[in-house]
């Protein structure tokens, strides 16, 4: 009964959001009324079913558990009254978090566990004796502030540790809408304890409406966490499109996060006690004395005052833009709070900063940014009270903007706070920090409007420079690094380093080593604050090895030359055997030479379920030929020697590896006509390149190495790539290379593009 009183619920397309999980609760409600009823007959005084957590504040999302207490004054038929109604629950399938206890055995279960105590702070009764729950809700709201003084410190930490693991529902690209920091979690648990008001009900609702079309969404894989292909159906069933969804959850994350930051903020300076109000619920009252208090200068206008940080005594916000980021700045580097008082003024007390910025402004900006991660809660509160804002217009246009692929974790303006944290740790390893932190707070801020970034960013950066006060040559650098914020991660994967046109091209493009260590502290800085994707051993090597290179040419070294082949490698071309070898991740492979060679072994290593990160083809020009490979995931050689060898028909096995795959999600999938071939003839001495983005799936290395091979193109180098659901793979043709035109059509074709010749082709 009750399973088909939830599914006319959910079919209801009127009901959404919050208002499908009022319902759902009132329909569990009455029928949980009528088990109870049946159960315990004529004696219903000394029982009471109460609901705990989500359903206990009346709101029950589709994938929720039912989390129940039934509580009694010793009733000896108490286990036939429990399973009573306990398996008519179970027989819906429903989950069901249950327990059977007396008042004495309730409260005992609180000291034991905080977990259940917490629960229990939204205790509501169901069925039963109103009277019997009302008692258990005053005896609730007792407990709790009798033992607040232990309670209250361990919640604290135990919300930390979860916010630590969770991270920021308000900047994460995939947020966890219950335990992630500033969730719903988090909401709840302050409106229970009275410290929210009525600040938090616009949040709840926002996080609640998400949850419950997420659950209602995913409907046989119940969970939390909003991922990125459950976006666009989500914010459609609430009537918006993902990106202004995720805006409404950053800007309740926010507040949400806010609130609870001031809660345990003023819990830790000891200024609030529990206290038990006339409905039986727990509120923490704020204790703030009253009175002077000892005050401890420690710069021009800011003291410390409480254990806090805080303006002095007829000090004016209004008349020194620099006081508010001093105080903040301050705050970081004493390791103590800003008194709530300051940051509740600083939202009327900062002026808009004169232009261009005076340079103590500049210099407070950059005392900030330069005190790392520690810094990023003091931004925030920068950012939520409107001092950010104020400081920098352009901030609006990243503030709560999502990235939606998965090579980042945070929105742009986090992203660009984590940037800046990182760039921190570099501040002695170059010679401009200033710029750097400033390079690293706006490399990004192009993502503020449609079309390329970069080319955004440098436009928005320039007006900015003249604003904060940059003199010109410092304003260059400043754009360089936006400009160029990209180029050595691009040209170390998706260029052959040994190529000396690529050092000059780095080079060239960096103009001096400073502004070249800037860029690598920069990349470095960047990578790390984007996720794993963009920031990696191998690529971190291979980034190392560019600015090396391109540093020793700008001072005055010749570009290096490529590597002869070794003594090893020499010795296996002399000798003439099909030789095929894994040392690790590196795969060499020595044959008689052929212009499908690299295609045969791509193809091998593809069926046999591994990855290709880099490809090198040396003594193709003769009769042997020698490929050192850099795989991922390869077991062994077998199938690559039946495939040089003739022995395997390499098509046929990654047919088969391909139909055992896992299908790809398609509304995470490329289109398959969105490819793009490039071709420059200029960028090397000695080779034509070829670069092409793809769709990722297994076998693209192969299926393009295999046209390139049926076009007569011979490649002596091929980096390969991987961004997100994209591959970036380059190669580097012997020359002379088949007409450009050839080449497009062919990699088109191998590809699948649905009209090969509607397939994007440019020139460098």
């Amino acid at each position: 009964m009750l399973r088909q009183l939830r599914a006319g619920v959910l079919a209801r397309a009127d009901l959404v959001g919050r208002a499908l999980a009022t319902e759902l609760a009132e329909v569990t409600d009455g029928w949980l009324r009528d088990v109870l009823a049946g159960a315990v007959g004529d004696r219903p005084a000394d029982v009471a079913l109460l609901a705990v957590g989500g359903y206990g504040r009346g709101e029950l999302a589709p994938g929720s558990d039912l989390d129940l207490v039934l509580v009694h004054r010793s009733r000896r038929d108490i286990t036939a009254v429990a399973k009573a109604v306990w398996y008519p629950i179970w027989d819906t399938g429903i989950r069901l978090d249950h327990s059977t206890r007396t008042p004495r055995e309730l409260g005992a279960a609180m000291d034991a566990d905080l977990r259940v105590a917490v629960g229990l702070l939204d205790a509501r009764t169901v069925a039963g004796s109103d009277a019997l729950g009302a008692e258990i809700r005053q005896a609730i709201a007792g407990k709790w502030v009798a033992r607040a003084a232990r309670w209250l410190p361990a919640l604290r930490a135990s919300v930390a540790e979860r916010h630590r693991t969770e991270g920021d529902l308000a900047f994460l690209l995939e947020p966890d809408l219950k335990e992630g920091r500033g969730g719903l979690r988090d909401a709840h648990l302050l409106r229970a304890l009275g410290v929210a008001g009525d600040r938090l009900e616009g949040p709840i609702e926002v996080l609640t409406d998400t949850r419950v079309e997420l659950q209602r969404h995913r409907a046989c894989r119940p969970g939390d966490r909003l991922r990125l292909e459950d976006q666009d159906a989500v914010a459609a069933a609430l009537g918006a499109d993902a990106d202004t969804l995720m805006a409404r959850l950053a800007a309740a994350g926010r507040t949400v996060a806010w609130a609870g930051d001031d809660a345990w903020g003023r819990l830790a300076g000891g200024r609030l006690v529990a206290r038990a109000g006339d409905d039986g619920r727990v509120r923490l009252a704020d204790t703030r004395r009253r009175g002077a208090w000892f005050a401890e200068p420690i710069e021009p206008g800011l003291v410390v005052r409480g254990g806090a940080v805080t303006f002095a005594y007829g000090a004016d916000p209004t008349a020194d833009p620099t006081l508010s980021l001093r105080a903040a700045a301050a705050s970081v580097e004493l390791g103590l709070p800003l008194a709530p008082e300051t940051v509740d003024a600083l939202s009327s007390a900062t002026p808009s900063p004169p232009t261009p910025w005076p340079p103590e402004l500049l210099h407070a900006f950059l005392r900030l940014l330069g005190a790392g991660g520690d810094a990023i809660p003091l931004w925030e509160t920068l950012d939520h009270q409107g001092v950010l804002g104020q400081l920098l217009p352009q901030w609006a246009g990243v503030r709560h903007r999502p990235q939606r692929n998965a090579f980042h974790r945070f929105t742009v303006d986090r992203h660009l706070l984590e940037t800046v944290a990182h760039a921190a740790r570099h501040a002695r390893r170059v010679e401009r920090p200033d710029l750097l932190l400033l390079g690293a707070m706006f490399h990004d801020i192009g993502k503020a409007v449609p079309g390329d970034h970069t080319a955004a960013g440098v436009a928005i950066v320039q007006a900015t420079a003249s604003r904060i006060g940059l003199v010109p040559e410092d304003a260059s650098i400043l754009r360089d690094l936006v400009r160029h914020h990209l180029l050595l991660p691009e040209v170390a994967t998706r260029r052959d380093l040994d190529d000396p046109a690529t050092i000059e091209a780095v080079a060239t493009a960096a103009g001096d080593r400073d502004r070249l260590h800037l860029l690598a502290a920069l990349w470095d800085a960047d990578a790390h604050a984007t996720g794993p994707a963009a920031w990696s051993p191998w690529k971190a090597g291979l980034v190392a090895t560019l600015v090396e290179r391109a540093d020793q040419l700008l001072e005055g070294h010749p570009p290096p030359e490529p590597p002869p082949l070794s003594p090893a490698e020499l010795r296996l071309l002399a000798g003439g055997e099909t030789t095929v070898a894994l040392d690790g991740t590196e795969l060499t492979v020595v044959a008689p030479s052929s212009v499908g060679l690299l295609a045969t072994v791509a193809g091998a290593v593809a069926a046999a379920g591994a990855s290709i990160r880099s490809a090198v083809v040396r003594g193709s020009d003769g009769p042997i030929a020698l490929l050192a490979f850099r795989v991922e995931n390869l077991a062994g050689t077998d199938i690559v020697e039946a495939a040089v060898r003739g022995e395997l028909d390499v098509d046929a096995a990654v047919a088969d590896r391909e139909r055992c795959r896992p299908a790809r999600r398609p509304d995470s999938a490329h289109h398959v006509d969105q490819v793009v071939v490039r071709v420059d003839h200029d960028a090397s001495a000695r080779s034509t390149l070829l670069e092409v983005r793809a769709p990722d799936r297994p076998g693209t290395l192969w299926r393009i190495a295999t046209a390139l091979a049926g076009a007569g193109a011979a490649v002596t180098t091929a980096v390969i790539a991987t961004l997100g659901a994209e591959v970036v793979d380059t190669f580097y043709l012997a020359r002379p290379a088949p007409p450009d035109e050839a080449l497009r059509r062919a990699v088109a074709v191998a590809l699948g593009a649905a009209d090969p010749s509607g397939a994007q082709f440019t020139r460098w």
